[in-house]
C-alpha cells in the first residue's frame, strides 16, 4: 500500500521543533513502519537579501555572510531534526531545504509529494505582530492544496 506523504515545514525554532516531535509522537510511535504516513521535513531558506531586509550601502559585502550563516542554520535545522527522527526509529524520512519563502515553499513541497498533510508550528505571535509579518500557517492554511494541522506549543501556566 503507497503511504500518504506527510510534510512537516520546520525553521530554527522551538515551536517548530516542538510540532515535528509532536507528529512523530502521534503519528510515528511506537511503530514508525505501521504508519500511514511518509514523512518529509522541508526547511525554507530565506536569501540573503530578504533576511538582512531593504539593502542599503555596503550591504553586498554582508551578503556572503549572511548567506553562509542562513546556509549553516539550514544545516543545523536538519541535523536536529534527524535526530529526532531516529530517535523515534523513523528512518525513511526524506529531508530538504528549499530556498525561498516559507509560505511559497511549504505550498510547493505539498504539490511536489503530492502531500496529503502539512504540519506546522504555530509561533504564537499577537496579532500586530502576525499582521506585520504575515503568518505562514495563515497563509498554508489557505493556499495548500491539502490538510493543514498546526501544532500548538501549550502554555506554560505560572
Amino acid at each position: 500500500m503507497e503511504k500518504s506523504v506527510m510534510v512537516v515545514g520546520l525553521d530554527d525554532s522551538d515551536h517548530s521543533f516542538y510540532a515535528l516531535e509532536w507528529t512523530l509522537q502521534h503519528f510515528f510511535s511506537p511503530s514508525p513502519e505501521n504508519s500511514p504516513f511518509k514523512l518529509v521535513i522541508v526547511h525554507a531558506k530565506p536569501s540573503a537579501l530578504t533576511a538582512i531586509g531593504l539593502a542599503g550601502p555596503g550591504s553586498a559585502e554582508v551578503l556572503p555572510y549572511v548567506d553562509l550563516d542562513l546556509r549553516k542554520i539550514a544545516a543545523r535545522v536538519l541535523e536536529k531534526a534527524k535526530e529526532l527522527c531516529t530517535a523515534k526509529s523513523v528512518n525513511d524520512a526524506l529531508f530538504e531545504v528549499a530556498d525561498g519563502d516559507a509560505r511559497n515553499v511549504l505550498c510547493e513541497a505539498v504539490e511536489k509529494h503530492h502531500a496529503s498533510v502539512l504540519v506546522v508550528g504555530s509561533h504564537g505571535y499577537g496579532a500586530l505582530k502576525r499582521a506585520v509579518l504575515g503568518s505562514v500557517s495563515d497563509y498554508c492554511a489557505h493556499h495548500a492544496h491539502c490538510s493543514v494541522m498546526i501544532v500548538k506549543k501549550p502554555k506554560i501556566k505560572h
